[in-house]
């Protein structure tokens, strides 16, 4: 009985006690913050690994060739920049460099003093002329005294022997020396004439010490340094210099260009032609065909031709490299119709048989495409009749699978300019 009272009052409940604390909820809104999160992080990867960026591609811009003047490119060729005058200066004597004072890229003037070599052995040689001048000038002087006083004594003999005051022996042999010394001042008069030419010469050797420039140009290389060996001729060894630097007439550059014999017949004296250095892929340089060398080289098969540059600039140097599109001859105002826009070759392709190319639309993202009439080859690009207008955007290169409506991506390179 006692065991089973004490189990019924384990079984009654405690009014007194205080009731449980109630549940705490934070750790159910952690839960739902810690879901939420994850779910806006699978939403962004998803927007951005997950969405269609588009094909990456490279774009060109058409040019219109319109009726404004432009011609089209009958032949492109390259070539390089040349000077027609340009010259290494060396001095006309073999010396020793004792003052330079040109540098790379100076400009000089005509007669421009460029080095000076030792005059020691000039001016030795000059004093030495200068001596011999002046002793020639003593013995003029010395035969002309002489003469003055054979030619009075001649002429006091003269008188003397009418009179029969002395003998005729007497008077022809004042007479005979009076011809000898006037033939003695002759020689004296031509060798001092001799003397100062001589001393011309010597002058010359002292001039030949300067170094000058031949021409106006621009110092392209500096040869010697003061104290080397420089000579006109090659001594055959290193240790003596043939020139002291190298000057260029800038007004002389033109280009020279090598075109296959197959097309040399489209190009004419006169044609105007459009240039492009390799340096500046977007700088047009007008310019104009000078003549065609007549004679081919057997190992290339090309024949050289001369262009003239019309526009000066001073980045233009020589040995560049230089793209060249001979031109179409101008016509006629009146008959000039415009002829559609150049693209470049490798934004044509074929759909279903046709010609197209695509066209970037306004946002830059997706390509329209388009189809073409083509016209005639203009080097790497491509003349298009119909299809395309001025200024639009074309891909070059298109995928295989590029259809209308597809997006794009520019590359990185095109992003950036």
């Amino acid at each position: 009985m006692n065991a089973s009272a004490d189990l019924l009052k384990e079984l009654r409940i405690d009014r007194k006690s205080a009731p449980p604390p109630p549940t705490s909820r934070r750790g159910l809104w952690i839960a739902i913050a810690v879901v939420a999160a994850l779910l806006l992080l699978a939403g962004a990867g998803w927007a951005f690994f997950g969405r269609d960026k588009g094909v990456e591609v490279r774009t060109a811009t058409t040019v219109a060739i319109g009726s404004g003047g432009s011609s089209a490119s009958v032949l492109d060729a390259t070539g390089y920049v040349v000077a027609r005058r340009i010259a290494t200066v060396s001095a006309k004597i073999t010396g020793r460099v004792r003052e330079v004072l040109i540098e790379e890229g100076q400009r000089v003037e005509e007669g421009q003093v460029m080095a000076t070599l030792d005059p020691i052995d000039a001016d030795a040689e000059r004093s030495l002329a200068n001596a011999q001048l002046s002793a020639a000038h003593s013995g003029v002087e010395q035969m002309r005294a002489q003469l003055i006083e054979a030619e009075a004594n001649a002429r006091r003999l003269s008188s003397l022997v009418r009179q029969q005051l002395v003998s005729k022996s007497q008077y022809d042999q004042a007479i005979a020396q009076r011809d000898s010394l006037r033939a003695q001042l002759l020689t004296a008069e031509r060798n001092a004439k001799v003397a100062s030419g001589r001393l011309r010469i010597a002058d010359i050797g002292v001039d030949n010490t300067v170094v000058r420039a031949p021409f106006a140009g621009v110092v392209t290389a500096k040869a010697a340094q003061p104290g080397e060996i420089v000579s006109p001729l090659s001594a055959g060894g290193g240790f003596t210099r043939t020139g002291i630097g190298t000057i260029v007439d800038m007004d002389s550059l033109e280009v020279e260009v090598d075109v296959g014999e197959a097309y040399i017949g489209r190009v004419q004296p006169k044609m105007p032609v459009e240039a492009t250095l390799n340096a500046y892929p977007d700088w047009k340089i007008p310019a104009e065909v000078i003549a065609i060398i007549p004679a081919a080289d057997r190992g290339k098969a090309t024949v050289k031709v001369r262009i003239a540059i019309k526009q000066k600039d001073p980045r233009i140097v020589p040995d560049m490299g230089v793209k060249v599109s001979f031109l179409e001859s101008a016509k006629p105002a009146a008959a000039q119709q415009p002829q559609g826009v150049r693209v470049a070759s490798a934004a044509i392709a074929q759909r279903d048989g046709k010609d197209v190319a695509f066209v970037v639309n306004d946002k830059g993202d997706a390509v329209e495409q388009a189809e073409v009439k083509l016209g005639r080859a203009m080097g790497d690009d491509r003349q298009v009749v119909s299809g395309l207008s001025p200024g639009e955007t074309v891909v070059l290169d298109p995928p295989p699978a590029m259809k209308d409506g597809d997006k794009i991506r520019l590359k990185k390179d095109e992003e950036a300019q």
